[in-house]
């Protein structure tokens, strides 16, 4: 008789157990850092997948995301699922380790940390928590079209990522107060600079109109809300980030 294991779309049979701890449909669990986890070759559905662990995987498809029902139950490598964490389930890089999600459809990029498995519906390559879901502006539509990387993190090994916390994204970007972190010259550097402070929020570039690039992150509906991630990233080093208006001067 087969083996049975619940993940995004129910219970479906598995020919070959994939080894994974605990996965999304089982019951709730205290919660946990986990366990670092690649897994075994396992099959849904009829198809074949093959865990592994690729230092440069990137790959373009669609992105879908889960959350309610799933709140609060344990991840495939032993996690206590959080809609609210910047998590996302993935079905064949390691758990946990990051990757970094752009919306096509939208620019918005965001790095999550994948420490589940999924999707398994047709052509989607990505099961975003709902709360990047809500950052990458995915929420209302339910999926978009998305590119899909590995990163390694400041401060994270280039190698094998061990069990870590989340990156320190609380803010669901809305109204018109943003944190200015520089005004740059060099339009390669502000797409860079904006590159690395996507782990405390949506992170985007605009022009002065006069030869200069501002690198911000935002918006966010509350100086209180944009103080709280401006001191994360004065704390990371960032000590001339400030907070500006929707129409800052450089």
């Amino acid at each position: 008789m087969a083996s049975v294991v619940r993940f995004r779309s129910g219970l479906v049979p598995i020919l070959l157990l994939p080894l994974l701890a605990a996965c999304a449909g089982s019951v709730q669990a205290p919660r946990s850092a986990g366990t670092y986890k690649v897994g075994n070759p396992y099959q849904i559905a009829g198809k074949w997948y093959y865990p592994s662990d690729d230092p440069h995987y990137q790959e373009t498809g669609t992105a879908s995301w889960y959350g309610p029902t799933f709140h609060g139950k344990s991840t495939a490598n032993g996690e206590r699922f959080d809609e609210n964490d910047v998590t996302a389930a993935h079905r064949t890089l390691p758990m946990p380790s990051y990757v970094e999600v752009t919306n096509l459809e939208n620019g918005r990029k965001l790095v999550v940390r994948v420490n589940d498995r999924g999707p398994f519906a047709k052509d989607r390559i990505i099961d975003l928590s709902r709360r990047s879901a809500q950052l990458l502006g995915v929420e209302q539509a339910g999926t978009a079209r998305v590119h899909v990387k590995r990163i390694y993190p400041k401060g994270q090994p280039s190698a094998v990522v061990t069990a870590a916390p989340p990156p320190p994204v609380t803010i669901v970007p809305v109204g018109d107060i943003f944190v200015q972190v520089a005004a740059l010259s060099d339009r390669g550097r502000a797409s860079n600079l904006a590159a690395e402070l996507s782990r405390f929020g949506v992170s985007n570039i605009s022009s002065t109109g006069t030869g200069f690039y501002r690198v911000r992150v935002g918006p966010f509906a509350d100086e209180t809300s944009a103080a709280a991630v401006l001191a994360q990233l004065q704390a990371a080093g960032y000590a001339e980030a400030r907070l500006v208006g929707s129409k800052p001067t450089a």
